[in-house]
């Protein structure tokens, strides 16, 4: 294999750049510190030309790759990824970037319903190379990289691109190349990174459900403490304090720090660090009178008109079908979200179809009007067909 380049200043990135401005196809990776940072942040930019050379993109020593902006943005220029999301979102929110002419070949791989979808699995499969062992948990802001680390960041891009082209063959047979473009223009438009504090999101830590209100106050300030504390160390909330001891400290409510001591996960360093701050959020959640205590909500399950769950029944029944003939997902042919948004709004024609948000055409085009036969037919409406439905029957519906 040969060596990786680094590219550490603007005029190596500039360069990089203009190398790379009149490529067809390039692979492209990143690496994160998100299990050491906090807030996380991207460390590494893998970059591979068709010849097979990876480059290293050093976002610690240039932070502005604006260079690469106009590269990662051009649709001509094909962006191969494998898994994709993660890295779209991150290097929006770190670098501004936005990304035309993208390949995912997870997605490429989902679509040949595939039953392994990981880059090993795919690389084994496709050209019987055994890749390294996951790296993805390493603290990737450090410096220098091992050689193991450089190995193994150069192995997670350099196979992209003939795995693209062996994968975009197999689909091309099949006819759904075009259902993978599509899936891939929508996943370049995702929104950057944005990680927003709620705090409410102590209702949902593992054991909450379990606590007395009292407790549930004391999850309630641990867990906006915790917050505080990993801002001010830099480091993921986790790490401060992991979810089973804030519930165990919740349900214990202990009144000294060295109280402490018998919650499983209060170490030492946790006592000596924050333990004056929890046994103070814990007096923050003992002083709240009773009738402010907060409660678990229980959200009402909506009820669903007989009309709409007879279509919901029927489109269900016909992803199945349709999904086992494909031999791909039921989840990926048609998601439960489009099959709910389709028997609530029972469109009539194609152009009702288009409505749908999230459809895509290449259901439209392909399946539409199966789609539109199951919601009109005997199985989505006791007998009924679109054409003797009239309006009072879809006022029935809502009424239902």
């Amino acid at each position: 294999m040969q060596l990786s380049k680094w590219v550490r200043t603007r005029q190596e990135l500039q360069s990089l750049a203009a190398a790379l401005a009149g490529a067809r196809i390039i692979g492209l990776d990143s690496e994160a510190d998100s299990l050491h940072s906090f807030p996380e942040k991207v460390c590494l930019v893998q970059l591979a030309d068709e010849a097979g050379a990876v480059f290293f993109v050093d976002p610690l020593s240039v932070r502005d790759l604006s260079p690469l902006a106009s590269i990662i943005a051009d649709p001509a220029v094909v962006k191969v990824f494998h898994g994709a999301s993660y890295d779209v979102s991150s290097m929006k929110r770190d670098f501004g970037f936005e990304f035309g002419g993208l390949f995912d070949t997870m997605i490429a791989a989902q679509f040949l319903g595939l039953p392994e979808l990981g880059l090993a699995a795919l690389l084994e499969r496709c050209f019987g190379i055994p890749l390294r062992p996951s790296r993805q948990k390493d603290d990737w802001a450090r410096r220098p990289l091992t050689q193991a680390q450089e190995a193994y960041a150069a192995e997670d891009v350099q196979h992209l691109i003939p795995l693209c082209e062996r994968l975009l063959a197999e689909l091309r047979a099949r006819g759904r190349d075009r259902w993978v473009q599509e899936e891939c223009e929508a996943l370049a438009g995702i929104p950057a990174a944005d990680r927003v504090f709620d705090p409410e999101g102590y209702l949902r830590v593992k054991g909450a459900k379990a606590l007395d209100r009292r407790g549930l106050a004391a999850l309630r300030e641990l867990f906006i403490a915790r917050e505080a504390w990993a801002q001010e160390a830099g480091r993921p909330p986790f790490k401060i304090l992991g979810n089973e001891a804030m519930v165990g400290i919740a349900g214990e409510k202990p009144r000294r720090p060295q109280d402490l001591r018998r919650i499983p996960g209060c170490s030492p360093k946790v006592i000596q660090r924050y333990g004056e701050g929890i046994i103070a959020a814990i007096a923050r959640a003992d002083s709240i009178p009773a009738a402010e205590l907060p409660t678990v909500p229980r959200p009402k399950k909506p009820r669903v008109p007989p009309a709409v769950q007879r279509r919901i029944e029927a489109l269900g029944r016909w992803r199945a079908r349709k999904a086992e003939g494909l031999g791909l997902d039921p989840g990926l042919l048609l998601p439960r979200r489009l099959i709910e948004q389709l028997a609530e709004q029972d469109p009539l024609d194609r152009q009702a179809l288009a409505r749908i948000e999230g459809l895509r055409r290449w259901r439209i085009e392909t399946f539409g009007s199966e789609i539109l036969e199951v919601l009109g037919g005997k199985d989505g409406m006791r007998g009924l067909t679109h054409t003797s439905r009239s309006s009072g029957d879809r006022k029935q519906d809502s009424k239902e």
